[in-house]
């Protein structure tokens, strides 16, 4: 098949081992063109060849992936379709998810009642795709209708369920891809497991809240899927923005990047807008520039009141330049290297951020320069520790300025506060003031980094960065040195990665693209130990090298610190 123009395409590269059979990896590029109509896969995973996935409609860009851990298989929630790719990304089914015709006004939407407003044929824009393991199920969430979500087998991508009929089956009314993000919390098969889901809001705050709980049922077709895990006629599952924040920034909204469990917590990584300064014409109003930061929200597992909700400001500082809106974040081990100098231990969790300079967005004049950042997962619990012990002692205010827009005073109370405290009906949600520093690992003023994974082999701690301008850099973070392979092409490498199940013995960490065009950072480890770290000597690393017609993800046999050899 002869290619003109290509089109949005998805591609594989994989650490290979030299003995064993190799393991799938995946990367995905933007959109490019094909000719019209066109469909090409092609794969192999011989050295020098390549696998690849193309879309058959420029329009359908791809928004997110999953990996199945169990046998590599690829889910790809891209605009319209939802594909089911072999590990060598062949198409195995497909299931359709739009267009169709609505409304964003329309709420109710169409499907439940009557809507007054135009109808016109609309694009199902992939929002959040989730695999939900335990039900053998995939939960895609698009943007028609208000957000609702069907639930699809893994083995056919049949459609199990698709509520729609209440109030708790609509999201978010937002269309852009990244607006959504989920975590999905298992307590074993005593009980059901429940999804946190955090969104943008898009000036609806009365439709949807910003973070709350949900239950997943077992029986997809159940009336209480994504019904709130807790809600009676005070208290819920859920936080709203309130009315009165709109009154100070009439187009405030809260910006999930990044979300993920540890330990009894969930924890979410936010960019919001700063409150203060009195009433204004919006962020969006000509002559003003709206100061954002970037946050760290934490809530209990099993805390159904979400009384534990406490959100902690974070950011960087280097050579004396703060590095305060974070673009994307990786969760990894600290490994025994990396531990030495953060003072924790090897196995804890330490957090990959990378932030751009300063605290103001200018969409048409971003600026280039950019921090990779390491936070220790600890760390930060501790100063949420700190900061519950010194407000249940009656000391200052519960400082949460977008849910509270009043200063409210702490109350004092005698009782014991441990790592594991989930909060009380007082002195909650809460808010921490001081802002947590990540240590500076490397800086970039030239090319923004826009992307990051990191994993443990040998000990040490390795740390992979995407650029704007499609630069791969690894980066030590011991010793804050970066070492930087060729361009990979004119691509943005700005999406946040996905990782597998630990158990994983043949899958990988993952990169999908939300936003055009899109070249993407992985790698694989065929071995793990019973944690996340890397105990194969024999992985190799790939990445994509795309040409003048098509682009294309060249597998590369070499060990990961050999890689910029």
């Amino acid at each position: 098949m002869s290619l003109s123009r290509t089109r949005t395409c998805f591609f594989t590269c994989c650490f290979l081992s030299s003995l064993v059979l190799p393991a799938p990896c995946l990367t995905i590029h933007g959109p490019q063109a094909l000719s019209s109509g066109s469909q090409v896969i092609t794969a192999s995973l011989q050295q020098d060849q390549y696998a690849s996935f193309h879309a058959e409609n420029p329009e359908w860009t791809f928004n997110h992936l999953a990996v199945d851990y169990r046998n590599g298989n690829v889910y790809l929630g891209a605009v319209n379709r939802i594909y089911k790719l072999s590990p060598s990304l062949e198409v195995q089914v497909f299931h359709e998810t739009g267009p169709d015709e609505d409304n964003r006004k329309c709420y109710p939407p169409r499907i439940v009642q009557p809507c007054s407003e135009p109808l016109t044929l609309t694009n199902n824009v992939n929002k959040m795709l989730l695999m939900d393991y335990r039900e053998n199920r995939l939960l895609a969430c698009g943007s028609l209708y208000q957000g609702i979500c069907k639930l699809l087998r893994l083995d056919d991508l049949f459609k199990l369920g698709e509520p729609f009929h209440k109030k708790e089956h609509y999201l978010s009314g937002t269309n852009e891809s990244g607006s959504v993000f989920g975590v999905i919390v298992s307590y074993g098969n005593a009980s059901p497991d429940m999804l946190f889901v955090a969104t943008a809001v898009d000036g609806k705050p009365e439709y949807f809240p910003t973070i709350s709980s949900r239950k997943l049922a077992r029986n997809s077709e159940e009336d209480g899927m994504f019904a709130y895990v807790f809600h009676d006629e005070f208290v819920a599952s859920m936080i709203k923005i309130p009315s009165d924040t709109f009154t100070v920034i009439p187009d405030f909204d809260i910006y999930y990047i990044y979300g993920f469990a540890s330990g009894n917590f969930v924890y979410f990584l936010t960019l919001q807008p700063e409150m203060g300064g009195g009433p204004t014409t919006g962020s969006s109003a000509a002559g003003r520039e709206q100061v954002y930061t970037s946050k760290i929200v934490r809530l209990c597992k099993a805390d159904t009141a979400f009384n534990s909700y406490v959100e902690v400001p974070i950011g960087c500082v280097s050579g004396n330049v703060e590095y305060r809106l974070l673009e994307a974040a990786y969760l990894s081990k600290a490994g025994v290297t990396l531990a030495r100098s953060l003072d924790v231990a090897p196995d804890d969790d330490v957090l990959f951020a990378v932030f751009s300079k300063g605290q103001k967005r200018r969409p048409r004049q971003a600026t280039q320069d950019s921090a990779l950042c390491v936070f220790s997962l600890r760390k930060i619990n501790e100063k949420i520790k700190e900061r519950l012990q010194s407000c249940y002692k009656g000391e200052g205010t519960l400082d949460l300025a977008w849910l509270k827009v009043k200063d409210i005073p702490c109350s004092s109370a005698l009782l014991t506060i441990d790592d594991d405290f989930c909060g009380l009906d007082m002195n909650a949600p809460l808010g921490v003031s001081e802002m947590v520093r990540g240590k500076p690992l490397f800086t970039e003023a030239a090319d923004k980094m826009t992307s990051v994974i990191a994993y443990v082999y040998k000990n040490h701690s390795l740390v992979f960065v995407g650029t704007k301008g499609g630069r791969l850099k690894k980066v030590n973070p011991v010793f804050a040195q970066a070492r930087e392979q060729k361009a990979l092409g004119h691509y943005n490498t700005s999406t946040p990665c996905t990782l597998p199940s630990p158990e994983s013995k043949h899958s990988a960490p993952c990169c999908a693209s939300s936003s055009f065009p899109n070249t993407m950072l992985s790698y694989c480890c065929p071995v793990r130990d019973s944690g996340s770290v890397c105990v194969s000597t024999s992985c190799s690393v790939c990445w994509a090298l795309p040409d003048r017609h098509s682009v294309r993800s060249k597998l590369v046999h070499k060990l990961p610190e050999q890689l910029f050899d």
